[in-house]
């Protein structure tokens, strides 16, 4: 017996036996760097120096370092803790999600903290490939990254088993390492920095760990050993992404991705040639080409062209982005079904690279005679690109909510899914980016696209169901959401 208790004692008090080692590394290096301690000066200038010349005129390493960099940024990590926050607070794990949301944001808050108090310039390399803001101890991506991904880490832990928790060990630790070491490789930051940074971050990590163990010790739940079993091995059920398809919708999901490439090939091909006969058969005023962007063009007014800003940046790459990534997380915390992930993923990857692939052979140029006012558009006018991800995101969505959804409110997405396209289409015009029937081209895309997308996915089949509300002593009877008239899938 006292062996046992002395056992959940030590796995009690680990976090707090971490928490002082990374302290205590990281005064060692906050005093070395204060002081200026020549031994730690000449290890930081000469592994700064080297290690930037590792990659500098390589313009494929630095473009791969760059992109391991850009995981640890600030914006990103945000996303990944709002991202499980939301799954958490859907699923009623409120406290794993308040413990997310507190980690997460006291990392990014002790960043600026600690490099305004410490003041420690940037190193000066030979060759620089990025550029810092701020001061340099502690790094922030490396703070960031070792936290926010180790608070996920700790949490969705107990969903994982036996290999794939190997696998998802090592994949937190190597991405960890990554993004410290890429912030070495760029030239914007000493080891120290990086060192340190890891430091704070498991004494935060820790110290928040901890505390989320005594809360569990407070309402008597038995002590955890967080490293191994994750912050709540009773919540596995909950954090577990998505129930696993059926065997029969798995077998069908080779002919669902073939016949989806082929739609497609379909699809481009038809719009490719489209645009081609609208550039060289199509010089006259085509469903208004020349009248409709010089009418905009002169009726612009100071408070139009800020909703034309504002409209067209909505639709741009980002915003669609978030809005994708929005949509996926929310539809997985709530039908535990990849289906709606995978309808998201497929139906903007194929938007995003058709409207790539056209816009590349059709080589249409922007309306003449007006003045735009987006510059250096790197893409061609036809088709829009703007409008295209605009109706496939926002009808898709409608889409999704109608097929998921019980109640009247469902069909208020129809306001936003008519709504977004027509203002988007407007400000593009507007702003002499694009002719009317460059709008044209990407709704025939965007309608094609999310024909074949819904029909060869169905989001919607394999619908979770839920139980009647009966009286007490009768066996609730299990209903389907919302009709389903066709269950099978790819």
């Amino acid at each position: 017996m006292t062996s046992v208790v002395a056992g959940r004692w030590r796995r009690f008090f680990s976090p707090l036996t971490l928490v002082l080692a990374a302290a205590a590394v990281f005064m060692l290096l906050l005093v070395g760097v204060r002081t200026q301690w020549a031994p730690l000066e000449s290890v930081d200038h000469d592994s700064a120096s080297g290690l930037n010349s590792l990659i500098a005129g390589q313009s494929a390493a630095v473009a791969v370092v760059k992109a391991v960099t850009f995981l640890g940024s600030t914006g990103v990590l945000w996303v990944v803790v709002l991202a499980a926050t939301t799954v958490l607070a859907i699923r009623r794990r409120w406290r794993l999600a308040l413990y997310l949301l507190i980690t997460g944001t006291g990392a990014l808050v002790l960043d600026p903290v600690l490099k305004s108090l410490v003041g420690r310039l940037r190193p000066v390399v030979a060759h620089p490939i990025a550029h810092g803001t701020g001061n340099s101890f502690p790094s922030g991506h490396s703070l960031g990254s070792i936290v926010c991904y180790g608070a996920v880490f700790l949490v969705f832990l107990p969903a994982t088993r036996g290999r794939w928790r190997t696998v998802f060990t090592a994949a937190v630790i190597t991405l960890i390492a990554l993004i410290g070491i890429s912030r070495l490789l760029l030239g914007v930051h000493y080891v120290s920095d990086v060192v340190g940074a890891w430091a704070v971050g498991v004494m935060w990590l820790g110290l928040t760990t901890f505390a989320f163990e005594l809360t569990r010790r407070a309402a008597g739940q038995r002590v955890t050993d967080p490293a191994a079993e994750g912050l709540e091995p009773e919540a596995r059920k909950d954090l577990k992404p998505a129930e696993p398809e059926p065997g029969s919708a798995r077998r069908r999901t080779g002919r669902a991705a073939a016949g989806l490439l082929i739609a497609w090939v379909l699809i481009v091909g038809l719009v490719t040639g489209l645009g081609e006969l609208i550039t060289k058969y199509g010089n006259g005023d085509v469903l208004g080409d020349r009248t409709v962007p010089h009418w905009l063009a002169a009726h612009r007014t100071p408070g139009l062209t800020r909703w034309s800003q504002l409209f067209s940046t909505l639709g741009a790459t980002q915003a669609i982005l978030l809005v994708s990534l929005a949509t996926g997380v929310i539809f997985l915390a709530v039908t535990r079904r990849w289906r709606p992930v995978v309808f998201v993923a497929v139906l903007m990857a194929g938007e995003l690279a058709a409207f790539l692939t056209v816009s590349a052979v059709v080589k249409r140029p922007r309306p003449a005679g007006v003045s735009h006012l987006d510059h250096g558009l790197p893409t061609s006018a036809f088709p829009s690109g703007h409008e295209a991800a605009t109706c496939c995101i926002y009808i898709g969505l409608a889409l999704l909510v109608i097929g998921h959804a019980r109640g009247w409110w469902r069909w208020l997405l129809l306001i936003p899914a008519l709504a977004m396209p027509v203002l988007v289409a407007l400000s593009r015009m507007y702003r002499g980016e694009h002719h009317p029937t460059d709008i044209v081209g990407s709704l025939v895309f965007s309608g094609l696209w999310l024909t074949a997308t819904m029909l060869l996915i169905r989001p919607a089949a394999g619908r979770p169901v839920r139980a009647e509300t009966h009286p007490a002593g009768q066996a609730p009877r299990p209903v389907a959401r919302t009709p389903a008239p066709m269950r099978d899938g790819p």
